[in-house]
Protein backbone atom coordinates (compact mmCIF):
# COMPACT_ATOMS: atom_id res chain seq x y z
CA UNK A 1 0.00 0.00 0.00
CA UNK A 2 1.34 3.45 -0.93
CA UNK A 3 1.80 6.00 1.82
CA UNK A 4 -0.56 9.01 1.74
CA UNK A 5 1.48 12.19 2.16
CA UNK A 6 0.54 15.73 3.18
CA UNK A 7 3.41 17.56 1.48
CA UNK A 8 4.60 15.05 -1.12
CA UNK A 9 3.21 14.06 -4.51
CA UNK A 10 4.73 11.29 -6.58
CA UNK A 11 5.34 12.20 -10.21
CA UNK A 12 2.79 9.60 -11.28
CA UNK A 13 0.13 11.56 -9.36
CA UNK A 14 0.86 14.83 -11.19
CA UNK A 15 -0.05 16.31 -14.54
CA UNK A 16 0.02 19.54 -16.53
CA UNK A 17 -2.90 20.99 -14.54
CA UNK A 18 -0.93 20.91 -11.28
CA UNK A 19 1.25 23.99 -11.83
CA UNK A 20 -0.25 25.80 -8.82
CA UNK A 21 0.43 22.74 -6.67
CA UNK A 22 4.00 21.83 -7.68
CA UNK A 23 5.18 24.42 -10.19
CA UNK A 24 5.65 24.16 -13.94
CA UNK A 25 8.67 21.86 -14.04
CA UNK A 26 7.31 19.24 -11.65
CA UNK A 27 3.88 19.32 -13.26
CA UNK A 28 5.54 18.61 -16.62
CA UNK A 29 7.64 15.80 -15.14
CA UNK A 30 4.47 14.26 -13.76
CA UNK A 31 2.82 14.51 -17.16
CA UNK A 32 5.80 12.75 -18.74
CA UNK A 33 5.79 9.92 -16.19
CA UNK A 34 2.04 9.40 -16.53
CA UNK A 35 1.82 9.58 -20.31
CA UNK A 36 5.16 8.25 -21.56
CA UNK A 37 5.89 5.38 -19.18
CA UNK A 38 2.96 3.41 -20.60
CA UNK A 39 4.49 3.92 -24.06
CA UNK A 40 7.71 2.24 -22.95
CA UNK A 41 9.73 5.43 -22.51
CA UNK A 42 11.79 5.26 -19.33
CA UNK A 43 11.36 8.58 -17.52
CA UNK A 44 13.40 8.72 -14.27
CA UNK A 45 10.93 8.56 -11.40
CA UNK A 46 10.67 10.76 -8.35
CA UNK A 47 8.43 13.02 -6.30
CA UNK A 48 7.68 16.67 -5.60
CA UNK A 49 6.88 18.79 -2.57
CA UNK A 50 3.81 21.00 -2.69
CA UNK A 51 3.75 24.77 -2.71
CA UNK A 52 2.07 24.60 0.71
CA UNK A 53 5.16 22.82 2.05
CA UNK A 54 7.21 25.90 1.14
CA UNK A 55 4.85 28.30 2.91
CA UNK A 56 4.59 26.06 5.97
CA UNK A 57 8.39 25.86 6.11
CA UNK A 58 8.72 29.66 6.16
CA UNK A 59 5.97 29.92 8.79
CA UNK A 60 7.49 27.17 10.95
CA UNK A 61 10.90 28.85 10.79
CA UNK A 62 9.44 32.27 11.60
CA UNK A 63 10.90 33.81 8.46
CA UNK A 64 7.87 35.32 6.71
CA UNK A 65 7.93 38.70 8.41
CA UNK A 66 11.70 39.15 8.28
CA UNK A 67 11.75 38.31 4.55
CA UNK A 68 8.89 40.74 3.89
CA UNK A 69 10.66 43.46 5.89
CA UNK A 70 13.95 42.96 4.06
CA UNK A 71 12.30 43.07 0.65
CA UNK A 72 10.16 46.10 1.55
CA UNK A 73 13.26 48.22 2.18
CA UNK A 74 15.02 47.01 -0.94
CA UNK A 75 15.75 49.21 -3.95
CA UNK A 76 16.41 46.54 -6.65
CA UNK A 77 18.37 49.11 -8.67
CA UNK A 78 20.93 49.34 -5.85
CA UNK A 79 23.15 46.35 -6.69
CA UNK A 80 25.07 46.41 -3.42
CA UNK A 81 21.86 46.46 -1.38
CA UNK A 82 20.34 43.74 -3.57
CA UNK A 83 23.33 41.47 -2.93
CA UNK A 84 23.24 42.18 0.81
CA UNK A 85 19.50 41.58 1.22
CA UNK A 86 19.51 38.50 -1.00
CA UNK A 87 22.42 36.95 0.88
CA UNK A 88 20.77 37.63 4.25
CA UNK A 89 17.48 36.01 3.19
CA UNK A 90 19.19 32.97 1.67
CA UNK A 91 21.36 32.50 4.75
CA UNK A 92 18.33 32.56 7.06
CA UNK A 93 16.55 29.91 4.94
CA UNK A 94 19.55 27.58 4.62
CA UNK A 95 20.03 27.57 8.39
CA UNK A 96 16.34 27.16 9.26
CA UNK A 97 14.77 23.92 10.43
CA UNK A 98 12.33 22.06 8.23
CA UNK A 99 8.95 21.21 9.80
CA UNK A 100 9.16 17.72 11.29
CA UNK A 101 6.34 16.35 9.12
CA UNK A 102 7.97 17.65 5.93
CA UNK A 103 11.35 16.19 6.89
CA UNK A 104 9.75 12.84 7.73
CA UNK A 105 7.83 12.73 4.46
CA UNK A 106 10.91 13.63 2.41
CA UNK A 107 12.81 10.79 4.09
CA UNK A 108 9.92 8.35 3.55
CA UNK A 109 9.54 9.27 -0.13
CA UNK A 110 13.29 8.87 -0.61
CA UNK A 111 13.07 5.41 0.94
CA UNK A 112 10.42 4.57 -1.67
CA UNK A 113 12.95 5.49 -4.37
CA UNK A 114 15.42 3.15 -2.67
CA UNK A 115 12.98 0.30 -3.28
CA UNK A 116 13.05 1.15 -6.99
CA UNK A 117 16.71 1.99 -7.50
CA UNK A 118 18.69 0.49 -4.60
CA UNK A 119 20.28 1.92 -1.42
CA UNK A 120 20.87 5.69 -1.35
CA UNK A 121 20.14 6.38 -5.02
CA UNK A 122 21.73 9.48 -6.47
CA UNK A 123 19.06 12.08 -7.21
CA UNK A 124 18.68 15.50 -8.74
CA UNK A 125 17.03 17.95 -6.35
CA UNK A 126 15.32 20.44 -8.60
CA UNK A 127 13.51 23.76 -8.24
CA UNK A 128 10.04 24.29 -9.69
CA UNK A 129 8.37 27.67 -9.19
CA UNK A 130 4.62 28.18 -9.34
CA UNK A 131 5.19 31.13 -11.69
CA UNK A 132 7.40 29.55 -14.35
CA UNK A 133 6.82 30.13 -18.06
CA UNK A 134 3.84 32.45 -17.87
CA UNK A 135 2.61 34.11 -21.10
CA UNK A 136 3.89 37.50 -19.94
CA UNK A 137 7.05 36.40 -18.12
CA UNK A 138 9.43 33.48 -17.67
CA UNK A 139 11.03 32.64 -14.34
CA UNK A 140 12.62 29.46 -15.72
CA UNK A 141 16.31 28.99 -14.94
CA UNK A 142 16.38 31.55 -12.14
CA UNK A 143 16.37 29.05 -9.29
CA UNK A 144 18.85 26.35 -8.36
CA UNK A 145 18.92 22.61 -8.86
CA UNK A 146 21.52 20.25 -7.40
CA UNK A 147 22.85 17.01 -8.87
CA UNK A 148 24.17 13.72 -7.47
CA UNK A 149 22.62 14.08 -4.02
CA UNK A 150 22.82 10.88 -1.94
CA UNK A 151 21.32 9.97 1.42
CA UNK A 152 18.59 11.47 3.58
CA UNK A 153 20.76 13.98 5.43
CA UNK A 154 22.18 15.35 2.17
CA UNK A 155 18.68 15.50 0.69
CA UNK A 156 17.22 17.52 3.58
CA UNK A 157 20.08 20.02 3.54
CA UNK A 158 19.82 20.41 -0.22
CA UNK A 159 16.06 21.05 -0.01
CA UNK A 160 16.76 24.12 2.12
CA UNK A 161 19.27 25.32 -0.48
CA UNK A 162 16.63 24.94 -3.20
CA UNK A 163 14.13 26.95 -1.15
CA UNK A 164 16.76 29.64 -0.59
CA UNK A 165 17.33 29.95 -4.34
CA UNK A 166 13.90 31.57 -4.73
CA UNK A 167 15.72 34.64 -3.41
CA UNK A 168 18.71 34.62 -5.74
CA UNK A 169 19.68 38.17 -6.66
CA UNK A 170 18.54 37.66 -10.25
CA UNK A 171 15.17 36.25 -9.18
CA UNK A 172 14.52 39.08 -6.72
CA UNK A 173 15.42 41.71 -9.31
CA UNK A 174 13.30 40.09 -12.01
CA UNK A 175 10.19 39.85 -9.83
CA UNK A 176 10.62 43.44 -8.70
CA UNK A 177 11.01 44.71 -12.27
CA UNK A 178 7.89 42.81 -13.34
CA UNK A 179 5.79 43.89 -10.37
CA UNK A 180 5.35 40.40 -8.90
CA UNK A 181 4.70 40.01 -5.19
CA UNK A 182 7.73 38.10 -3.88
CA UNK A 183 5.64 36.22 -1.34
CA UNK A 184 3.05 34.98 -3.86
CA UNK A 185 5.57 32.92 -5.82
CA UNK A 186 6.13 29.55 -4.15
CA UNK A 187 8.76 26.92 -4.80
CA UNK A 188 8.22 23.19 -5.17
CA UNK A 189 11.14 20.77 -4.88
CA UNK A 190 11.46 17.93 -7.36
CA UNK A 191 13.51 14.88 -6.36
CA UNK A 192 14.31 12.76 -9.41
CA UNK A 193 16.58 9.78 -9.98
CA UNK A 194 19.79 10.74 -11.75
CA UNK A 195 20.72 9.01 -14.99
CA UNK A 196 24.21 8.26 -16.28
CA UNK A 197 25.22 11.25 -18.37
CA UNK A 198 28.16 9.29 -19.82
CA UNK A 199 26.00 6.48 -21.21
CA UNK A 200 23.40 8.54 -23.03
CA UNK A 201 22.75 11.97 -24.44
CA UNK A 202 20.85 14.73 -22.66
CA UNK A 203 19.40 17.89 -24.05
CA UNK A 204 16.28 19.79 -25.02
CA UNK A 205 13.26 18.86 -27.15
CA UNK A 206 10.97 21.43 -28.76
CA UNK A 207 7.61 20.71 -30.39
CA UNK A 208 8.37 23.22 -33.15
CA UNK A 209 11.30 24.44 -35.22
CA UNK A 210 12.86 27.16 -33.06
CA UNK A 211 14.19 29.07 -36.08
CA UNK A 212 11.08 29.20 -38.28
CA UNK A 213 8.25 28.48 -35.83
CA UNK A 214 7.09 25.56 -38.00
CA UNK A 215 4.78 23.47 -35.80
CA UNK A 216 4.81 20.05 -37.47
CA UNK A 217 8.21 18.86 -36.29
CA UNK A 218 9.91 17.71 -33.08
CA UNK A 219 13.29 19.43 -32.77
CA UNK A 220 15.95 17.91 -30.47
CA UNK A 221 19.36 19.23 -29.44
CA UNK A 222 21.39 16.76 -27.39
CA UNK A 223 24.94 15.84 -26.42
CA UNK A 224 26.74 13.44 -24.13
CA UNK A 225 27.16 14.80 -20.61
CA UNK A 226 24.92 17.10 -18.59
CA UNK A 227 22.00 18.79 -20.34
CA UNK A 228 23.11 22.16 -18.98
CA UNK A 229 25.83 22.24 -21.65
CA UNK A 230 23.13 22.27 -24.33
CA UNK A 231 20.82 24.66 -22.50
CA UNK A 232 23.59 27.22 -22.03
CA UNK A 233 24.76 26.88 -25.62
CA UNK A 234 28.19 25.48 -24.73
CA UNK A 235 27.40 22.60 -27.12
Amino acid sequence: MLVAYTYIRRFAQLGSRDVALVGGKNASLGEMVRELTVEGIRVPDGFATTAQAYYDFLTHAGLLESIRANLARLDPRDIAQLEQVGAEIRRSIVHAELPLLLAEELAAAYRELEKQYGPEPDVAVRSSATAEDLPEASFAGQHDSFLNIRGTADLLGTCRRVYASLFNDRAISYRASRGYDHMRVALSIGVQKMVRADLGASGVMFTLDTESGFRDVVFINAAYGLGENVVKGAV
